[in-house]
């Protein structure tokens, strides 16, 4: 039997057998096939015109992928391209096709404000007394030298848990041991004329971040105030949680702060690289130039703070309030617990005459619809106040020193202050808020023209148009005229006399947000930071959406010169209402803002039996949030202010009230009971007529 050759070509092993299959090469098989194109083209025609359409090669794209990378780690290359790819198109389509003309992703900087200018703006604020906090100033400003901090005691004086970098030359701090002193203990006393509030202790206490609560917060709060009157059951080393100054008057440094001294200067032509470094951590807005060079006035004079000398002239103590269409149930309210709490002097027979001490409210009405920025100046304010029963109360006589109504008109405000004066005309909408563009013409919702409304009459027609201009309306006011901005869904819950000793500026966080909320704001008349804060949201589209302005300070390293405090001092329920902190809830116990207008059946003897005094005990204030709708007092929806005014003989008293009374009930009957002489304020003091 004869045995089969194998090929020529082929190596073969000591049994005479091939050692590999036979190879084949292209020239030698004429079946072979072409690789794959990376490109498509796709000839088409259309009116007579022949044109390719190209398009990329799947399988070509994903045979390369495989044949570098592996079957696996190909495969997801091409995966992890093709979402690149879908991303860059709906950027391109969001940033160019899109109303918001926004890139998705990362926030685009905002500054307009260059380096140097942001350390004339810490350096003007510390030279004036806005300053006394011990925090750092950030070293990415590139100032060289410590600066003189009137405000803030010299280091041998600052508390040894405190860490400052600036040179402290002010007066000595002394704090208070506050109590109320036997017989007369039923009541919390005033605070101390001329006392401080030092934001930096409460912080300590306070701070969400640092797994603080709000319900320790509010004790502290209360026996570092003073407000336990004479019910102090706490014992121990209560040292640290004194929180309230005075500053003596013959521990004043003889020096005085300097505003030229220390910032970093150009060096000739040449910047140096550690200059230059510094510029790198300030980036330009893409949409705006930046500003011209600063040129700023004196610092302001600080006025130091004393029993004897308690109020500074050049620093009224202004409360701003912004309210839009009729005036209802909740700005009464709001106002009635502004009586009932502030020094207003309406316990001393005949007090008419103000002074700086003597706290003011001014409540900025807006008859009109906030889309009208037309002048307004033609609505008869005052006999719209006359025919309001919630308002007309207010215009008595006896409140004509202390509560002030006064006509909100956008552009008259818009051109008072130089920093809107020649930009705002030239803005296609004034109503931008969080980076979007909140449409005005022709804005049709449930067949409710948004445009025209003047007020929040349910939650399906709220009123959005007006709360943005509040956001904006709040930064004008206090730049203006100095004084704390307070929304009007606000309640005022103790004296803020030491508030306005902290001559620095204010907002509070936004609940467990790392982000401010200005519902309270305290900036100082012409200050440089108002002017920062005015003059980068006008280049960012008149933007004053409070998380806008977190990113304006957070980028320019200004946000330690905007104090934020904890919100429990003016929003003790915020926490409660996001889930936080519910294991240990402060008093009451909320877990949605409604129910401090319809508190829930099982804890509705608390508001009548705790009362006023057990509201939030130790906070400053109360934000409701809204609900502008729900009534306040449902049983009796009217001003029950007894005879002293006349329109009250208007309403039936014969009504019988539900079994149990909510808070906001409780509250307003409480301060009503002042109003008509028949109760003491929270200080003890009776309203004399």
């Amino acid at each position: 039997m004869s045995m089969m050759k194998p090929a020529p070509h082929l190596r073969q092993n000591q049994n005479g057998r091939p050692l590999a299959l036979p190879k084949y090469y292209p020239s030698e098989d004429k079946y072979h096939k072409r690789p794959p194109q990376p490109w498509l083209k796709i000839p088409l025609s259309a009116c007579g015109l022949r044109f390719q359409l190209v398009l990329p090669n799947l399988k070509s794209a994903y045979l390369s992928a495989v044949s570098r990378f592996g079957r696996m780690r190909g495969a997801l290359v091409l995966f992890l391209t093709f979402l690149a790819i879908c991303f860059a198109v709906f950027a391109f389509v969001r940033r160019f096709g899109s109303p918001q003309r926004k890139w998705p992703g990362g926030d685009a900087p905002h500054l307009v404000f260059k380096r140097e200018d942001l350390g004339k703006i810490w350096r003007w604020e510390i030279a004036s007394g806005h300053y006394p906090s011990r925090r750092s100033i950030p070293k990415k400003l590139g100032l060289i030298s410590v600066p003189d901090n009137p405000a803030l005691p010299p280091r041998t004086e600052v508390a040894t848990r405190f860490k400052t970098t600036t040179n402290g030359i002010g007066p000595k701090r002394v704090y208070l041991d506050i109590q109320s002193q036997p017989p007369s203990v039923a009541y919390p006393p005033r605070p101390v004329p001329g006392s401080v509030a030092d934001f930096d202790i409460i912080i300590s206490h306070c701070d969400f971040t640092e797994t603080k609560y709000v319900r320790d917060c509010l004790e502290v709060l209360r026996v570092g105030g003073g407000l336990d009157n004479g019910n102090r059951v706490r014992r121990g080393q209560l040292d640290d949680w004194k929180y309230i100054y005075i500053e003596q008057a013959d521990s004043i440094s003889s020096s005085s702060p300097t505003l030229e001294e220390g910032i970093l200067e150009r060096k000739g032509i040449i910047r140096s690289e550690h200059e230059a470094y510094l510029d790198d951590e300030f980036t330009q807005s893409r949409h705006a130039a930046w500003e011209p060079p600063l040129s700023l006035p004196a610092p302001a004079r600080y006025h130091r703070y004393s029993p004897q000398s308690p109020c500074d002239v050049d620093d009224p103590r202004l409360f701003h309030m912004y309210w839009t269409g009729p005036f209802t149930d909740k700005p009464y309210l709001a106002i009635l617990s502004f009586l009932f709490t502030q020094n207003t002097g309406l316990h001393v027979a005949g007090k008419e005459a103000v002074h700086a001490c003597t706290p003011q409210l001014w409540i900025w009405i807006n008859p009109g619809p906030a889309a009208v920025v037309a002048d307004s100046a033609t609505y008869d304010l005052f006999e719209q106040l006359k025919s309001s029963p919630w308002a007309a109360p207010f215009l008595h006589p006896r409140f004509k020193h202390i509560i002030y109504f006064k006509l909100w008109n956008t552009s008259e405000q818009l051109n008072s202050i130089s920093e809107t004066r020649d930009d705002w005309r030239s803005e296609k909408t004034l109503f931008k808020s969080g980076g979007h563009v909140v449409a005005v013409a022709g804005a049709i919702s449930q067949g409710n023209d948004l445009a025209n409304r003047t007020g929040s009459q349910s939650a399906d027609l709220y009123d959005k148009l007006s709360v943005i201009m509040s956001d904006m309306a709040r930064f004008i006011l206090c730049h203006q005229y100095g004084g704390i901005y307070v929304d009007a869904d606000t309640l005022f819950l103790r004296d803020w006399e030491e508030m306005w000793g902290w001559k620095g500026a204010f907002a509070y966080r936004w609940s467990y947000h790392d982000k401010y909320n200005t519902a309270v704001l305290r900036l100082r008349k012409g200050s440089a930071l108002g002017h920062f804060l005015l003059r980068t949201a006008v280049k960012s589209g008149f933007d004053f959406h409070p998380f806008e302005i977190t990113k304006y300070l957070k980028e320019a390293q200004l946000d330690n010169l905007l104090t934020r405090l904890p919100d429990a001092m003016f929003d003790g329920a915020w926490l409660n209402m996001e889930g936080y902190q519910r294991e240990r809830p402060p008093q009451p116990f909320f877990t949605a803002f409604e129910e401090f207008f319809v508190t829930p059946l099982v804890d509705s003897g608390a508001p009548q039996a705790l009362g006023f005094q057990g509201f939030f005990s130790g906070a400053y204030s109360y934000h409701f949030h809204n609900s502008w709708w729900t009534p306040v007092d449902p049983a009796r929806n009217w001003p029950d202010l007894g005879p002293n005014f006349a329109n009250n003989t208007d309403f039936d008293d014969d009504v019988e009230d539900r079994r149990d009374l909510d808070w906001s009930t409780v509250l307003k009957r409480t301060f009503e009971g002042y109003i008509r002489g028949e109760v003491p304020n929270m200080y003890g003091e009776y309203l004399v007529w």
